[in-house]
């Protein structure tokens, strides 16, 4: 039986595409027992995995601790392999028959593609998420059935401003997508969002009609948000880790893309689109004193006529 340890990222959008990976390595070893160790936000992504015996959620501490205390659990077993996404000084320190290991000088390419490179799987293998019966009874309680009604799943967030698509515009696609003549008309609709992204989520929420709406703002851990996502029958969002929950949940998935690289970054899979403002990345934040962390909203030139005409154009090929 062979002992797999796994180490993947800190962030729920990285852990989500990394999750190829791991199927990819489920499917090779089915008789394996896998150890993945990942930020605390993404641990759940991974405890319903086939083969995953323990998920160690390693919580970020000062002078890279957090390694260290790793380290003294993985010295302990002989691992077979060890697959490494996050380059670390500790996968020297500890014995493995094979080690892969990510170099920190990837190409130019989807991080999907980069992370297949580094354990030499091709086609790269798409995300792809598991749910516990568990998991899936708390999404049923967010996102409740409703006879025939669909449910368009919007995630108005991002993790700075700069990349956050105005509020006024998700409410106006909105309200063409499920109007009597839109793609899903009188759909009802779930807006999700993380703690600390309540007040964009809220107005785009509270715009909706009373009887349509679907609060699931900051109401569940990451792994039941996908699962509740999974329910939906579109996803629209700003580029996130919940979009690519939603693209590795296998929903039609329209990724919003403005100061951020959707060669690197857009939704993975056939069922999914992108829709980016005119301007790219270099030609957005080519300004005196930008700051990521501080810039305003850089999505102003992304039109509500071309988010909608991409938004129809995925659900009529889907």
């Amino acid at each position: 039986m062979k002992k797999i340890l796994f180490i993947t990222s800190t962030r729920l959008g990285d852990g989500v595409l990394s999750t190829g990976a791991l199927a990819h390595l489920i499917g090779l070893y089915p008789d394996a027992e896998i150890t993945v160790a990942c930020g605390p936000l993404v641990a759940g992504l991974f405890s319903d995995a086939p083969r995953v015996v323990r998920v160690i959620a390693m919580k970020k501490e000062p002078l890279a601790a957090h390694w260290v205390k790793l380290w003294r659990v993985a010295i302990r077993t002989p691992w077979d392999i060890v697959v490494d996404l996050r380059n670390s000084l500790m996968t020297r320190l500890v014995f493995a028959r094979k080690k892969y290991i990510w170099n920190g000088a990837a190409p130019r390419k989807h991080k999907v593609s980069q992370i297949a490179s580094v354990i030499g799987a091709f086609p790269p293998p798409a995300p792809r998420l598991w749910f516990s019966d568990d998991t899936i009874r708390k999404a049923a309680a967010l996102v409740p059935e409703a006879g025939s009604r669909p449910v368009l799943a919007i995630g108005p967030a991002a993790n700075w401003p700069a990349k956050t698509w105005p509020a006024e515009n998700f409410i106006a696609l909105i309200e063409r997508l499920t109007a009597e003549d839109g793609i899903l008309p009188r759909a009802r609709v779930a807006v999700f969002a993380a703690p600390g992204e309540e007040q964009t989520a809220y107005t785009v929420l509270n715009a909706v009609p009373p009887d349509r709406r679907i609060d699931v703002i900051a109401k569940a851990e990451p792994v039941v948000a996908a699962a509740a996502i999974a329910r939906c029958k579109l996803y629209i969002g700003n580029d996130s880790g919940l979009m690519h929950c939603a693209a590795a949940a296998g929903v039609p998935t329209l990724g919003l893309f403005g100061p951020s690289w959707p060669e690197l970054y857009r939704p993975w899979g056939d069922h999914c689109a992108y829709v980016s403002t005119p301007e790219n990345f270099d030609r957005l934040t080519s300004y005196p004193g930008y700051d990521p962390g501080t810039a305003p909203c850089l999505m102003t030139s992304l039109t509500v006529d071309k988010a909608c005409d991409a938004a129809t154009g995925l659900w009529k090929n889907r």
